[in-house]
């Protein structure tokens, strides 16, 4: 280009003329090539807090984040680029706010319906040992030359089908311990047992008990220890 002054050939980008000293302004100054635009690290922040929104601290990090680089790119004239990813990270963000409460009552309930669940099958054992003893003396007044049974299937016309599997409400039955009268051959002895299938989470308690019809329970879920030394069920 030319200095409108002197008419002196001035370099492409060169602010004055080095002859007249002249400032070149305006459309004499060659314009530098425009940069293309970067894309905003708070947007890729937001967007990787986003995806771990259900982590409560992510999710504020990538609203914050989010709301920041929307900002930033709309004042760089767009120098700045990245908007779309701001916003996923933003929804992303706030879907993950949304799922705090549900987590939080989750979090209370849950914990809530399995002490229920497991009062509830508790309950059910001691009742289902309770019908153990009654059909174990039905059974020996039906047929007094054997006397008592090892046997569940001995007594499946006393007892409902759950309890001649070994299996109810969380629980596995079982009979043993049979003792017989040396002189009659009859048994005279047995015990009965239920303890949890799944200790801490079908139920805590075990249960036991015997001819004399006295149910224990032992805190630790074992039926041995029950049967040993259990304290009686209040």
């Amino acid at each position: 280009m030319d200095c409108p002054a002197c008419g002196n050939h001035v370099p492409d980008g060169s602010s004055f003329c080095n002859i007249c000293g002249r400032t070149m302004t305006g459309a004499a100054v060659a314009q530098a090539p425009l940069s293309p635009p970067k894309t905003s690290g708070k947007s890729i922040a937001s967007l990787i807090f986003g995806f771990f929104s259900l982590l409560f601290p992510a999710a504020i990090l990538a609203i914050v984040f989010g709301h920041l680089s929307l900002s930033e790119i709309g004042k760089s004239a767009g120098r700045i680029k990245g908007r779309g990813i701001a916003i996923a990270g933003l929804v992303l963000g706030y879907l993950g706010i949304s799922f705090i409460p549900v987590l939080i009552i989750a979090a209370i309930a849950i914990p809530n319906l399995l002490r229920a669940r497991i009062a509830a099958n508790e309950s059910s054992a001691v009742v289902a040992v309770r019908t153990l003893n009654n059909a174990e003396d039905a059974y020996r007044n039906q047929h007094p030359d054997a006397g008592y049974t090892c046997s569940l299937s001995d007594l499946r016309d006393l007892i409902d089908p759950p309890l001649v599997s070994g299996q109810k409400h969380g629980y596995a039955f079982e009979i043993g311990g049979c003792v017989a009268d040396p002189a009659t051959r009859s048994k005279v002895k047995y015990q009965v047992t239920a303890r949890p299938q799944q200790f801490n989470q079908t139920g805590v308690r075990a249960f036991c008990s015997d001819e004399s019809m006295i149910i224990r329970a032992d805190a630790g879920g074992s039926a041995d220890s029950c049967l040993a030394s259990g304290p009686v069920l209040q």
